[in-house]
């Protein structure tokens, strides 16, 4: 079956990483790097981001930096108040419920699509990806995966590349913005779960009913997956917000 991805390979695939290419202006530089920082969870939510220091620890002028802010603003990753400049976004409870409830319909629709269209190296792309997951979290002991920055990456192109032959590219770029939404969430949340996840298990099975290409098992996976995020980091925000009181 062919890969309508593969039609238009010139085009950036938004399921990728965000590594920075040659090329790429100094808005570009500014919005990958800082992006990057609000999602590995760098700055706390709600913090004031300051044009200037920002500036200084990208080495990026403010121009590009503010260009970035406002791009990162659509994406709902930073918040932008009338003359007092621009801030984290904050995580909350409403937040998660939300963002969970978009990631349902969006991803799990990208997902069928993906499973109906893609082709022979779509799936030796995918079972590359999830032996290199599979990889990191053997080597990691006490830490929790979602606080390493290996296993996050790993994490993040194995569930790219079960929708990396999805044949809508708004889709497709829905999907990475929802996923990064959560990617901060879970980062944040690892720092008060008590629970831990057996996420390797989740990952198999996902991975077992793509590759037979039971859509429907496939999807039913994905919901509970992304509802276990849920409420996983439901538990550690409220629990968090005990600590800090």
């Amino acid at each position: 079956m062919s890969n309508p991805a593969n039609a238009t390979a010139a085009s950036p695939n938004p399921m990728q990483a965000l590594p920075i290419p040659s090329g790429f202006t100094q808005t570009d530089k500014a919005y990958s790097s800082l992006r990057s920082a609000i999602v590995k969870c760098e700055f706390e939510p709600g913090e004031r981001l300051r044009v200037e220091e920002l500036s200084h620890r990208f080495d990026v002028s403010s121009s590009p930096l503010r260009e970035a802010l406002n791009r990162l603003v659509e994406q709902g990753l930073v918040n932008a108040f009338e003359n007092r400049g621009f801030r984290v976004a904050p995580l909350t409870v409403e937040g998660i419920t939300d963002l969970t409830r978009m990631r349902l319909l969006i991803e799990v629709e990208a997902l069928r699509d993906s499973m109906a269209h893609g082709d022979d190296r779509w799936e030796v792309a995918l079972v590359a990806a999830a032996h290199a997951l599979s990889l990191s979290e053997q080597r990691l002991a006490s830490v929790a995966p979602v606080l390493d920055d290996n296993w996050s990456a790993r994490h993040r192109e194995f569930h790219m590349a079960t929708y990396a032959a999805c044949s809508s590219p708004l889709m497709a770029g829905l999907v990475v913005q929802l996923f990064d939404r959560a990617e901060r969430y879970r980062r944040y949340s690892a720092r008060f779960r008590k629970a831990p996840r057996h996420k390797s298990t989740e990952h198999q099975r996902l991975l077992n009913a793509i590759l037979s290409r039971d859509q429907d098992k496939a999807a039913e996976l994905l919901r509970q997956h992304i509802s276990a995020t849920e409420r996983n980091v439901t538990a550690a925000l409220l629990s968090a917000n005990k600590t800090l009181q």
